[in-house]
């Protein structure tokens, strides 16, 4: 194969995060902790040389740039959470009823009382290793991992999901109103 046949993608590592590569299994290490993931299912060469990660596939097809493009975001996605984080931030909206949002730590749960003024609390989990904290009408999920940060928001979002009543109307519930960088640059 020439260069010409080649799709490739180069992600720049930036000072204080180290990543080592092995056999597809990528591994970053940065002020904000480890995050290790197996990319060997994707069928790309990875390697790590001169402060950058080189993704690359034989291949110039649409879908070979497509999985190249794919494997180097999941790269970024790392080095950026190990070394900025990220964090989600959902706004709790009610009508009437007052809603009371408390964090089960021991349970890694999220417990939301007074729903739409029912009686039995609602929960939704808190996936890996997130930190959820609550000041009044506001929930800030935060973590090293984008996967594990946007699971627990969809989570609790999910968790008050109004069925069978005309949305437009019942506006009642917790949403995800900010997405970004735990660290701003």
């Amino acid at each position: 194969m020439t260069a010409a046949e080649i799709s490739e993608k180069v992600v720049q590592i930036p000072e204080g995060v180290q990543v080592k590569i092995a056999a597809g299994k990528v591994s970053v290490k940065g002020s904000r902790g480890t995050i290790d993931e197996d990319l060997s299912h994707m069928s790309v060469r990875l390697e790590s040389k001169d402060g950058k990660v080189v993704v690359s596939m034989a291949g110039t097809k649409k879908q070979d740039k497509a999985i190249v493009g794919t494997a180097a975001a999941h790269v970024t996605n790392m080095i950026e959470g190990v070394s900025k984080g990220f964090a989600y931030k959902l706004k709790v909206v009610y009508a009437h009823f007052p809603v009371t949002i408390k964090v089960l730590e021991k349970e890694r749960k999220v417990s939301i009382e007074n729903f739409s003024g029912e009686k039995i609390p609602r929960f939704a989990s808190i996936v890996g290793d997130v930190s959820v904290k609550v000041s009044g009408d506001e929930i800030v999920v935060e973590g090293s991992r984008v996967e594990d940060v946007s699971q627990t928001a969809g989570n609790i979002q999910e968790a008050t999901t109004i069925k069978e009543k005309d949305q437009r109307v019942f506006l009642d519930g917790i949403y995800v109103y900010e997405k970004g960088l735990a660290i701003k640059k």
